[in-house]
């Protein structure tokens, strides 16, 4: 095993430094009894118990939770099918324009997007609110997932399902009991990805919100415009670590399963 260089220590030293020691601040300060943020007065989880009262603040939690639930599940649906056209169907008259219409959302500007279907909306007098919010969403993290389960598509092994369809499947149930289960991990992925991208949008959500849906981004850049309040700190550090926690959780069950599937292959070649 080689070992690192100084360079490279001192360099993952800052960057780590660089993206996790602001965090840290933030956690640090959420447990501050001040309510200025940045002078220190002691010990206190006041502030949590003060976010757990303020119904506005987990009114936009719920829309943020609703939206991207909703959306990222349709997002993968698409994506899926999408991503099935362009590397099962071959050619055919409009792939080009197929495909730049999916991968379209990839480069354009979130301003232009969300203008875009704000315009559309109001010209069939759709009323915004958690549907308008939803469809946009849809509309722009469906192609992240299309790039995602098409690089899976892409390396599959089609002879698995010539095999299931000689064996008496029908297409539908070879894609049902082969393809899918395969290609399951980057389906996953795909909604993970579309999931947060859902969480995490401001500039779509802000032009295709109404009055009555308020998703959290919303909420914490209108309250932060008005000065950093300990709150704020709280609900950040409350995301950390749910974040945390998943990433955590997901990297020991891909581990749980990776060792799973190394010891049924070894006792496969064991029993042959």
């Amino acid at each position: 095993m080689k070992r690192l260089s100084a360079f490279n220590v001192v360099s993952l030293t800052l960057g780590f430094a660089f993206l996790y020691i602001p965090m840290l601040i933030l956690i640090l300060f959420s447990f501050n009894e001040s309510k200025l943020v940045t002078v220190w007065a002691g010990f206190s989880i006041k502030w949590y118990g003060e976010l757990m009262q303020n119904e506005a603040m987990l009114q936009a939690a719920w829309v943020t939770v609703k939206v991207a639930v909703f959306s990222s599940t349709i997002a993968t649906v698409l994506g899926t099918m999408a991503a099935y056209v362009m590397i099962r169907g071959g050619r055919f008259m409009g792939r080009t324009l197929f495909s730049g219409m999916i991968y379209a959302p990839l480069v354009m500007p979130e301003v232009i997007t969300g203008l875009s279907l704000l315009l559309l909306f109001i010209g069939i007098g759709l009323d915004r609110g958690v549907l308008t919010i939803v469809l946009a969403h849809t509309t722009f993290s469906m192609c992240y997932v299309s790039v995602v389960v098409s690089s899976r598509l892409a390396t599959f092994d089609r002879s698995l399902e010539e095999a299931a369809l000689d064996l008496g499947c029908s297409q539908a149930q070879a894609f049902r009991l082969v393809t899918l289960p395969i290609i399951a991990p980057a389906v996953v992925s795909g909604w993970l990805l579309a999931f947060t991208l859902s969480l995490d949008d401001l500039v779509i959500a802000s032009f295709t919100t109404g009055p009555a849906a308020t998703t959290l981004p919303i909420k914490i850049f209108s309250a932060v415009r008005l000065g950093v309040s300990p709150e704020i700190n709280a609900l950040s550090t409350i995301m950390i670590a749910i974040v945390t926690v998943g990433v955590i959780s997901a990297s020991l069950v891909s581990k749980r399963a990776l060792v799973k599937q190394r010891r049924e292959e070894q006792e496969a070649v064991r029993t042959t």
